[in-house]
This record gives structure tokens, sequence and C-alpha cells, in this order.
């Protein structure tokens, strides 16, 4: 089969490899779409050790069951493959299993190709007439779908359902939309790229500002630098609540006297749990978080110029969706 693999820092080869071999419990999927995460572009930069050369990227994914009593059948990945035994996992917190493992790291190669094999036990059939791009989508919105239901459940009664949030890539705009979702209505997007910002308040409808001003009950940074971090810090109004997600620096910018002197809940979120990928993938499903139209399609066969566009900040769309050609 052919795949994208990530060869070395900013290089990527689109070339023949051998296919998957399903395990016990586990399907082929043929591929349809697959979107560029920003895990995947820190990956490409050489900036992930979680990620060594070679490896096909790739976590964002839909597709068709190939072979087996489910043949032909449309599912959506969750790429988070857990044990189902430890406690994390018996407690529905399946995020939080320490032996958890997700496709594109490894030991388990990435979607960036035109198969893929997974459990059965995650995948999500898509309704009929769904697109699969949009399917796609599933696994980045439930990382927000995720990260939002923690910061709302955290918000005290009395505070005031406004909520910034920091970036306006895919991350970000999918944490506007759940939690528009979830009853916050006053929501901002902060986004330092003119063009990207332009293309959420006319393409989504969300408004977007350059820089953050004022305070918020609930803060969400989908960016996760130093500079994020110390911007997150400094506007989330005492009692208030910051939702980390973004993984961009290791350390520095949190302002921890203000935010213990205030009483500012920091809570760290990594993927979702089994259920918020379901509850997302039905959200979605119901027309609940928009149009989904968001995004940029290319061959993948095209996927190291998608790489490079991305990069050079050439790409307005938040999400670049990458189409195997088999």
């Amino acid at each position: 089969m052919k795949a994208l693999v990530y060869t070395g820092p900013q290089s990527m080869a689109y070339r023949d490899v051998a296919a998957p071999d399903p395990k016990t419990g586990e399907v082929l999927i043929r591929v349809d779409s697959v979107g560029i995460c920003g895990s995947d572009m820190h990956a490409f930069l050489g900036h992930d050790d979680r990620r060594p050369a070679p490896l096909i990227l790739g976590h964002e994914a839909a597709g068709v069951i190939v072979g087996g009593s489910r043949d032909g059948a449309r599912v959506t990945i969750n790429p988070l493959v857990t044990c189902g035994t430890c406690s994390a996992c018996l407690s529905k917190r399946e995020n939080l299993c320490p032996t958890r493992q997700i496709i594109s790291m490894p030991p388990r190669e990435g979607a960036f190709a035109d198969y893929v094999g997974m459990p059965e036990s995650n995948l999500v059939t898509v309704p009929d007439g769904f697109s699969l791009a949009k399917a796609a989508l599933a696994e980045p919105l439930a990382v927000s779908w995720h990260a939002v239901r923690l910061g709302v459940e955290a918000l005290h009664p009395s505070d005031d359902r406004r909520a910034i949030v920091l970036g306006g890539g895919a991350i970000g705009l999918a944490a506007a939309l759940a939690l528009k979702a979830m009853g916050v209505n006053d929501v901002l997007i902060v986004e330092p790229n003119e063009t990207r910002r332009a293309y959420l308040e006319k393409t989504c409808g969300l408004p977007a500002a350059k820089a953050a001003e004022g305070q918020y009950p609930l803060v969400v940074d989908a960016v996760g630098y130093a500079a994020t971090r110390a911007t997150a810090s400094a506007i989330a109004t005492p009692g208030g609540v910051i939702v980390h997600i973004g993984l961009g620096e290791d350390t520095g910018g949190l302002d921890i006297r203000r935010m213990t002197l205030q009483e500012i809940t920091f809570i760290g979120t990594y993927t979702y749990t089994a259920q918020d990928f379901r509850d997302t993938a039905q959200a979605m499903f119901d027309g609940r978080l928009g149009a989904l139209d968001w995004v940029e399609t290319r061959p993948l066969s095209e996927g190291a110029s998608a790489f490079a566009d991305i990069k050079a900040g050439r790409v307005a769309a938040p999400k670049t969706i990458l189409k195997p050609e088999a």
C-alpha cells in the first residue's frame, strides 16, 4: 500500500510500505480521510521524541471496514487504544490508562496510509449520507469536547458562562463549537494570524480577535506555549478556570502566585474518554457542532507539500484533510 512516511525533521516521503496485519479483535480499515493534527506538525518539525522517524503519522481518520462481518461499514476511528482492565479503564477514564497507545506513535503506525488496523471497539459507525471527510473531524472535536466538558463542570455556579479560546486552529475552533453546544454562547477566539482570523469570522461565523483583552471565567489554551499560558493566567477571573490542551512548549508562562491568591483552577487535559468520543460523534451527526465546513482537502500523495504550507502559514482553513487515492 501507499503511505506518507515521516522520515526525519521536515521530511515526508510518499512511498510503498507493507499493509497492516490486524491482530485478534482488530479490523482492517480502508482510509478515506485523515486530518493533519498539531502533534503531527510537532513530529514533522522534529520536536516530538515520542514519534521517531521513520513513522507513519496521522490519527484523525475515517474510512470503510474491509473484510469480516462488518465489511463495507463506514466508521470514524477513536485512535486511543487502551487495556480495558486497569482502574482508569474500569472507571471510564480510558485516557488515563497507563498502557494507552495511540496510532501514529510506536508501536502503532498511523493513518496517513491506504489502510490502518484498529480494534473494532474503537470504531463508531458513520450514518449513510454523512461525509467521511467530516467524520474524520471526530478526533480533534473529541479532544476539545472532553476539555470543555471538564472546564464547564469546574466553573462555579455563580460564574457567568463566558469563555475565551486562545488559538484558532482546529482544536481552538472545536473548543468554541463545543462550548456553544454546551450552552456557553459568549465565546471569543484569539488568533494572531490575520488570514485565519478572517476565516474564522467569515466561514465559521465566530468572533475572533488578534489579542486577548478583559477577563473571563473560563479560558481555554489550545496552543500551549509559555506566552499563551502567561496570557491565560492573567485573564482568568478570580475563581475562574483555565483548561490547557495545547502542547506547544513543556514549561513556563504560568503566574502561579496570581493563580494561588485568586484560586484559579488549572486543568490539564489529554485526549478524551471513550464516552466523550461517542458523544462528540453523535453531536456531529446531529448537527450540534455546526456545518463542519472549515476544512481543506488534498490528496495524500501531496501530503509533504501540505505540511510545508501549514508550517509557512499559507493555509487559512483550521484543518487540512488528506485523502488516499486507493
